[in-house]
């Protein structure tokens, strides 16, 4: 009889892996390599602009709170708006240019009754629509 032939080893079996157990680490570094973006920081030059963009706004608003103001004092009639009432900013404006600002806001005015020469000679009271009111600006808060 012929010496029996070993039989063939059996092929290995593999092993399924263990299932994924990662530990706190891992899990840890799993966040950290697929969340960059919440790490990031801005480039210097970036944080230096940003500063420097609200360093000018906080400027032009401090610059329009604490501009010189004055009151100045004159008499500039005030125009008569398309709709007949007086229109006295561009008076004010006027008065406060006139004083070296740039504009003004009317804080006192004036109105006077304004008629032709010849209702005032003949000593008559004006009949209505003969005499024409005009306001004034006399006091104005310039800027």
């Amino acid at each position: 009889m012929a010496p029996a032939q070993p039989d063939a080893p059996p092929p290995p079996q593999t092993v399924p892996p263990p299932p994924s157990n990662p530990g706190l680490i891992d899990e840890i570094g799993r966040v950290l390599r697929d969340s960059t973006s919440i790490f990031t920081l801005p480039s210097p030059k970036d944080t230096i602009d940003d500063l420097n963009a609200r360093a000018k706004g906080a400027t032009d608003s401090l610059g329009r709170l604490a501009r010189p103001t004055s009151v100045a004092t004159g008499r500039v009639v005030c125009k008569v708006a398309a709709n007949g009432a007086p229109d006295c900013k561009a008076a004010a404006d006027k008065l406060c240019q006139s004083k070296g600002f740039t504009s003004g806001n009317s804080i006192e005015s004036d109105a006077a009754e304004s008629c032709p020469a010849r209702v005032l000679m003949s000593g008559r009271p004006p009949e209505p629509g003969e005499c024409r009111t005009d306001n004034y600006v006399t006091r104005a808060l310039c800027q």
